[in-house]
Formats: C-alpha cells, structure tokens, sequence
C-alpha cells in the first residue's frame, strides 16, 4: 500500500531524530559560545494572524516563543515582498539595496530600481561569515536570480531557495512553483534531491534547515539559518486535514471576528485600551447581506488560509523541536517577522479556482475583507505605507541570550527591518564593513534592538523612512506623516491614533512641513527615484477601486509576469 499524504510528510520529521546521534551531541557540548541565529521571515501575514498578537487561528509553537522571550509590538517592514527582504539582509533602505520594487520591476536609468542586490551593500551572511558563521538560506529568495544574483553568490555557504515563492508542493501545476535552487543549481521541484514523496513547503524548509544546521554544528560552528517561508502568500495551500480543521469556522461576520481580535489585542496590551477599529473601507461587503452560498465561498478562502499559517506554525515547532534535539536551541536567537501586512490583491471577491481549494491544483486568494481581519486593528493593506501595510510582529527568543524576567513582556519602542543587522552584528561579534570586495558600503541605516534582550530602553537618533510605488512615510517619535501616490500628506499622533483615523495635517501645518522636507531629503539621499507612471511595465498600470480609490496593485494571476 502506498504512504499516506501524512505518513510522506512526517518522512523527514523522522529523519531530522537521527540528527541527534552521539558525535552530534559531543559537538553540540563543545559548541561556540556565540549565538547561533535564526532569521524567520513570513510572506504576506498579517499583523494580528498570530495567536500571541491576538488571532483565533491557533499558533501554539509561535506563542511559545513569544512566552519564552519577547514580542515587538511597533515593529515595521517595508510593505512589499522584495523591499522587504532587501532591507532585512542588508540593513539599508530597499533603494539603498537596488530594490525599490519586485525583482522584475528594472527601470533604465533609475537609481534604486534595478530589480537585484547591488554591490553597495552587503548581506547577513556577508558580514557574519567572517565571523565564524556557517550561513544557509532556506525558502523564497526574489532578491535577483534572474539577474545573476543568487544566495550562493551573495555569502551564504549552503541554500535551497525558490526563485519567487509561491511554492507549495512538488506537483503544484501554478506559475513560479516548478523550480528551485540548490546551491545554485537548478531542479525541478520534484527532484529526488529536493525531498522524498508529497512534501508540504512549510515543512520542508524547516527540516532543510535543520540539516544546515546539523552542519554548522559538525564544522564546530556557530550558524545563521534564514528562513523566508513562502507561507502565507498566494496560491494559498495547505494540506486537506489542516483545511479542515478550519472549515466552517469563518462562516460568522468578519466584523465580529475584528472586534474579538481586538479585544485579544487589547488584554495582552499589543494595543491600548483606548484603541477602535477604524471603519472597513467603502467597497468592501456587508456580511449581514451575504447569501448563504457567498458565505461559504468566503469560508473556504479563509479556512485555506488559517490552514497556511497553522501549517507554518507546525513546521516552526519542528524546526525548534530539531535545534532542541542538537542541544543548541538555548543559545540560538530566534526572530520571526512578516514582510509585509494582509494582502487585499484580488479585490473583495477574493479568489477560488480549481480544487479542491487549498489543493496543489487550486488558486486561492484571501481578497480584501479577509485582508482587513487580518490587519487588525489597522487600515490599508500591502504596497500602502499605512500601518495595515507596514506594521509587523516580531518575536525575538534565546534562552541564554533574553533576560528571563522579561519573558513573555512587550517591547512598545519603534522598529524597523533595518535594525535587524546592526543587532546581529551585535550580538554575533562582527564587523560591519565600509568596503567590500572592492566597492564602498552603504551605511547601517538602523540601530541594534539588542538592549531590549536585558530590558534596555531603545534609542533612535532620527525618523523611520517609506516609499514604495509612490506611497510615502515618515515616523518620527510617535509624530507619522502618511501619503499614498500623489495624494496629500496625512498626519497622525500614534500614541493615541494607532489606526491613523484623525488626520491633525489641517491643525499642524508647520509640523508637516518640517517632516515632509525630512522625508524629500532622506529620498534625495538614499537612492529613492521619485515615482512616476513612466516606470510602469505592466504593474501599476493596472488599477482596482479599493475603497473609492485607484490604487496601484498586480495584474491578476492570469495575466501576470511574475510574482509580488
């Protein structure tokens, strides 16, 4: 009789138990005294999708580490997939690093839209391998493959990557999802190499990287492991016993189920208690009028994607369980954040085609009002530089490494993915370069968060900066000055409007003066070209009214070039 789909997906949980042989055990014991590191990236999560930060949808392995160590609850990304992960790996602005926009996305002439990372920068693995780091990168890397820049040309010593993402299963009939890259050669998902049987992505990468990590540790070295899921981004997927756990629960009103988020937010004080929920935008639906067959339609988009990060959640878990099997998850820092907020592309239908839903064979996109629930207590969604498209968790666990006292507690202090290399340059030891085979480095924009893990107040000298596809941002303080493309500035005190719901522009006119001339130097000076729809190929000439707006978004999956 042929295995079961989950007997082949437990194949290499049993696997990752021979890791903890006897010659592995006395390397563990003989370990580096510097941390091991391990960067976690989701794709398209929203800012409340985690049980610690106040979802429904159960994350108990993510929670555990948020009990264990600490949870960021102003932390930022760059709204946009790319961006995002440019600004992690390198510590500059996405400009800074030639990503402005998707890896595809290459403007002749520009400044900071060239679509690969350049050589003004460096990565994690560039500054830590010198260290003494075993680096590996495993999951979606849209950093430039395309263009001749891979992981494996860019300090990492081992990788498994998919050029884009989008990658669930081996069969997986969709665009984007037939290929991957191990140490820069090329396979076709289904390679024996890659994974035996019907593997699920999310575990995958877990177990790939818990072999890296085997590795490091037979070198007698201390690892960085980045760990990019293609979780939660569409073609939403997940395996038929996860989808239905969750099938039926998201037939209630998607309001109820914001002001229920909102309430978990609020008794684990993720938000203050004077927080509201700003108002869906215009065009959204009214569930109250739905039919019973669009309920359920929105049911089945909603049950894929609990099921996508539950089945993230479970190879988390499988990830720890393997480093605490090594003997090394007590000096290993863990962080895990999202690369951008809920994504509202595919409008308020949503998608669902082929099946069954969540399947290899299906698409599914989780659509505009499941993109709001998602975004609790936020408004706005990916490519906005609101806080809905913006704002990330970020969990931070290391046993040796957290003052155990401050287990489990807040940090309210202002962040951003920018801060992320200085911290581990920090607390790995290294040195961040001025020169780097050749060409002069761009500065560390951020500051090291690293005083947070012994209950130090966090300091910053000056703003937090956006722009993507023309939507622009400055936080400076508690003081956020908003715009989307070509429209006015927006002000917001966000110790009291978190939400951004009462615009004081009108009221403060020289303030926003004062931050919008900030914000037209730090583009001036950090490669950022001014937006225009000259730049458009094929992108942003395609436009959907969200909310009574036209704003920029994709093509729909049928007609686009490449993934977001």
């Amino acid at each position: 009789m042929p295995p079961s789909r989950r007997d082949v997906l437990n194949y290499a949980a049993s696997t990752a138990l021979l890791l903890t042989s006897t010659s592995l055990s006395t390397a563990a014991e003989a370990a580096p005294a510097k941390p091991n590191i391990v960067v976690i990236l989701v794709d398209d999560m929203g800012f409340s999708d985690l049980g610690c930060y106040g979802s429904e949808i159960p994350t108990p392995n993510i929670d555990a580490l948020a009990a264990g160590g600490l949870r960021f609850t102003q932390f930022y990304n760059c709204a946009r997939c790319s961006p995002s992960r440019a600004s992690l790996l390198t510590g500059a602005y996405p400009h800074q690093a030639g990503l402005g926009h998707l890896e595809n996305f290459v403007v002749p002439g520009s400044r900071g839209l060239h679509g690969k990372l350049e050589d003004r920068v460096v990565t994690l693995a560039e500054v830590l391998r010198p260290a003494g780091y075993h680096t590996s990168v495993v999951g979606k890397w849209h950093l430039g493959i395309t263009h001749g820049v891979g992981p494996w040309q860019r300090g990492f010593d081992r990788s498994l990557v998919s050029p884009v993402g989008e990658l669930y299963f081996p069969d997986q009939t969709t665009k984007n999802a037939q290929q991957l890259y191990l140490d820069g050669r090329k396979l076709p998902a289904n390679a024996p190499e890659i994974g035996s049987g019907e593997w699920y992505s999310s575990n995958l990468f877990a177990d790939w990287a818990a072999k890296f990590a085997h590795e490091a540790q037979a070198r007698n070295k201390p690892f960085l492991i980045y760990l990019p899921f293609v979780a939660v981004h569409f073609p939403l997927m997940a395996t038929p016993d996860e989808i239905a756990r969750f099938r039926g629960h998201y037939t209630r009103n998607w309001d109820e189920l914001r002001e229920e988020r909102l309430a978990r937010q609020k008794a684990l004080k993720i938000v203050g208690p004077e927080q509201r929920l700003p108002p869906r935008l215009p065009n959204t639906y009214d569930w109250e009028k739905l039919s019973p067959e669009e309920r359920d339609h929105f049911d089945q988009i909603m049950a894929v994607y609990a099921a996508d990060i539950a089945g993230m959640d479970r190879a988390v878990g499988r990830l720890v369980d393997a480093l605490r099997q090594q003997g090394v998850l007590d000096n290993t820092l863990i962080l895990l954040m999202s690369d951008n907020g809920g994504n509202a592309e595919s409008g308020p239908d949503g998608t669902l085609e082929g099946g069954p839903a969540g399947s290899a064979h299906s698409k599914v996109f989780a659509g505009m009002n499941w993109a709001t629930l998602e975004n609790t207590p936020f408004q706005w969604f990916k490519h906005f530089t609101k806080e809905g498209g913006i704002a990330t968790p970020l969990i931070a666990h290391w046993p040796k490494g957290i003052d155990p006292s401050l287990n489990g507690t807040l940090v309210h202090e202002p962040g951003h993915l920018v801060d992320v290399m200085p911290t581990l340059v920090e607390v790995a030891g290294a040195s961040y370069p001025q020169t780097f085979n050749g060409h002069d480095i761009v500065a560390q924009q951020g500051r090291s968060f690293a005083p947070a893990f012994a209950g130090g107040a966090l300091h910053r000298d000056g703003p937090l900066f956006w722009e993507h596809e023309g939507n622009r941002a400055i936080r400076d303080g508690n003081w956020k000055l908003v715009s989307r493309n070509q429209e006015a500035w927006e002000l917001y005190d966000l110790t009291r409007d978190r939400s951004e719901q009462v615009n004081l522009a009108a009221q403060q006119p020289d303030r926003v003066l004062q931050m919008a001339e900030r914000w037209t130097a730090w583009a001036a000076a950090s490669d950022v070209d001014q937006w225009d729809d000259a730049f458009d190929t094929g992108h942003t000439r395609h436009r959907q009214n969200w909310g009574g707006f036209e704003v920029p978004r994709l093509p729909e999956a049928s007609d686009r070039v490449e993934s977001d």
